[in-house]
């Protein structure tokens, strides 16, 4: 099978592996023991947050781990606005964030909050108009994804720091999970967001491992409650070998970017030319979004029947999303990007990460159009 299911989840590499086994084996004790191993382990679980916040540019105390990019959104988004109501109860999200966002948001209408959804271009970019007409002195925060999961748009971040910053008091924040490891992510001091939200298992890393950052030393509630460990903000026994295994797999994806960014950015191309080729195919990502991404439509058919079709002769991708691929309903990003009805159920995505090779995108589109061929009957020049 080819793997090309890569924004729903990776393949641990091998040198996380090691190294979470390694720290399993020897730095099992609970940090917060105050013996001699619970010491030891604390000075690891220390070193690791310290890798993090240089990669990020921002202080280790302002590093919080967390079990992914859900959990840290849901933190971000309920710690925040909890926090800050005395700044306003006007929350803005973007019409295409990720469920975790959306519902997060949404259920702080339920404790009088106030939410507010930012419009999109055809291309899956937020309208800055649109963001400064809606955005208030009473916002309290914009939550807004650096790249759309499921077609790769590429939101202008430090362009939507600045309205923010000249129209409101609000915390902006910036979930990252599909950018890290893939485009530079790092703070821009008082130009960029205030926080970050970045899972490992997206980059080669773990599943149950993210975390939470910040820019500088901002009011948050924690939704989890105990014994006060990760700084105060998230009680339970701190996972050690998780959070090392994290710091490993990002500072790989750091160093393999320059590799990856240009085959990822040939193969997108190629494909998105190899799409439009058929007269029964819609493309949605643009040779401007996100490198790893690619999504596209076939006219009149489900999701469903293009990735079994696919994966009968071998190569795994996915529908819209991975986290709604088993709902039947039209993803709300294809809805809000307002495409034509006969696409809007087809849609597929390709998502390009370590270990592919040339030999095997020029395969899929052997692949994918011997499948036109026999469910909508086109035929294209390879």
């Amino acid at each position: 099978m080819i793997y090309l299911d890569h924004s729903a989840t990776t393949k641990p590499d091998s040198s996380v592996m090691k190294t979470f086994i390694q720290a399993n084996e020897r730095y099992y004790a609970n940090p917060a023991s105050l013996h001699q191993m619970g010491t030891e382990a604390n000075t690891l679980l220390m070193k690791a947050r310290e890798q993090i916040a240089q990669i990020l540019k921002t202080e280790p105390e302002h590093i919080i781990f967390t079990s992914g990019g859900t959990e840290s959104n849901n933190f971000a988004i309920k710690g925040l606005a909890r926090a800050n109501q005395h700044r306003g109860k006007h929350i803005l999200i973007s019409a295409i964030e990720h469920p975790s966002v959306i519902e997060s948001a949404r259920h702080l209408t339920n404790e009088g909050f106030e939410l507010e959804f930012i419009d999109v271009d055809k291309n899956g970019s937020v309208k800055l108009s649109d963001l400064q007409s809606k955005i208030r002195k009473d916002t309290v925060l914009v939550s807004i994804m650096h790249v759309n999961n499921e077609m790769g748009a590429i939101q202008p971040i430090l362009e939507m720091a600045k309205i923010i910053r000249a129209n409101s008091r609000a915390f902006f924040h910036v979930d990252a999970v599909q950018s890290f490891g893939k485009l530079p992510v790092q703070f821009q001091g008082d130009n960029g967001p205030d926080a970050l939200t970045i899972s490992g298992h997206k980059i080669n890393g773990l599943k149950g491992t993210g975390l939470l950052a910040f820019s500088k030393r901002i009011k948050i509630q924690p939704i989890l409650h105990g014994g006060g460990q990760e700084l105060g903000y998230r009680s339970g026994t701190v996972a050690v070998p998780q959070n090392v295994a994290l710091a490993k797999a990002m500072r790989l994806a750091v160093e393999q970017m320059a590799e990856n960014t240009p085959k990822f950015e040939k193969w997108r191309e190629d494909l998105h030319a190899f799409f439009n080729k058929f007269y029964h195919v819609h493309v949605i990502s643009n040779n401007g979004g996100a490198p790893h991404i690619i999504s596209c439509s076939v006219r009149g058919l489900k999701g469903e029947v293009v990735v079994n079709a696919l994966q009968s002769e071998g190569f795994i991708v996915s529908t819209s999303s991975a986290c709604s691929s088993k709902d039947s309903s039209i993803s709300h990003v294809i809805e809000a990007l307002q495409i034509e009805e006969s696409f809007e159920k087809g849609v597929i995505r390709i998502s390009l990460g370590n270990g592919l090779t040339n030999s095997d995108i020029e395969q899929f589109k052997v692949v994918f159009a011997k499948m036109m061929k026999q469910l909508k009957g086109e035929t294209i020049q390879l």
